[in-house]
């Protein structure tokens, strides 16, 4: 079963934008997909065969207040409008819905993992969680700690994806998949560092040490993935996507020109996962 990994990054998520318009061009379909953070929002939109619209997620809507500001934080505890961005635009009544019909009809497995952040813990949902103008567990997958409240789905409260699984190859193999494109939106050598900003960690995550645990720890979980994802490629096994360059883009920062670019990467580097594919 071939499958594919897109752990997100906020802002940096256009690089796989790019890639995903690419797939799209060329018809190029995986039985297995797997989004950590903005990545289960542009997975969502591949699979829904809607060309373009994650790119205009990132470059038309990000810079409005709604979507991202101090404003938000200080009305609603939020950097991050979730109910804005993944439902005021992306409903059927929507500036830019999200074409239901179209993803449901896919016959790919659609896998979203979050935190629980009682436990700390991953959590993986699935396309039978999702419904008509109801994506919550988008929202909770994107909901960055520290910058954002928890996200809370079916009375649970979620974080971020990655905070628990920041590059969920293992769940991946688990539930089948044989060959794996994974998706990074920072270089494929960047190492990440322990957390920075703890006292802000702690504090805004007061209630919930388990997912500031899980935090902490977040650096080390990566940094093996990746190096074993390494692996897995060197066997032939998988292929590892980054960005050659992020001009600076960090989760939360725009740049149109950074963007662009990052865009265009992501779009030239799909062609790298049709030459894997080939025989």
């Amino acid at each position: 079963m071939l499958g594919i990994i897109d752990v997100g990054g906020g802002m940096r998520g256009i690089y796989t934008a790019g890639i995903y318009d690419y797939l799209l061009d060329h018809q190029i379909t995986f039985d297995y997909c797997l989004g950590v953070s903005a990545g289960s929002a542009n997975l969502m939109s591949y699979l829904a065969l809607q060309r373009g619209r994650n790119k205009r997620f990132y470059v038309d809507y990000a810079d409005r207040r709604e979507y991202m500001s101090l404003s938000n934080l200080l009305k609603k505890g939020s950097y991050l409008d979730m109910d804005y961005i993944y439902s005021t635009l992306s409903d059927s009544r929507g500036e830019d819905p999200v074409d239901y019909d179209a993803f449901s009809a896919s016959p790919s497995q659609y896998v979203v993992v979050a935190t629980d952040a009682r436990t700390g813990l991953p959590h993986y949902f699935t396309r039978t969680d999702v419904k008509r103008d109801d994506y919550a567990i988008v929202k909770a997958s994107c909901c960055l700690p520290i910058a954002c409240k928890p996200y809370w789905v079916d009375g649970v409260p979620y974080f971020d994806g990655g905070v628990a699984d920041p590059v969920p190859y293992r769940r991946a193999l688990a539930d089948g998949c044989s060959k794996l494109v994974v998706l990074l939106t920072r270089p494929r050598d960047f190492v990440r560092p322990p957390l920075g900003h703890l006292p802000a960690a702690r504090f805004s995550l007061r209630a919930y040490p388990k997912a500031l645990e899980a935090l902490t720890h977040r650096h080390e979980k990566y940094n093996q993935a990746v190096a074993e994802v390494k692996e897995l490629e060197r066997q032939g096994k998988a292929l590892l996507l980054a960005p050659a360059d992020i001009d600076g883009m960090s989760t939360l920062k725009r740049s149109e020109f950074a963007m662009e670019r990052l865009y265009g990467y992501g779009y030239q580097d799909g062609a790298k996962i049709a030459a894997f594919l080939s025989p």
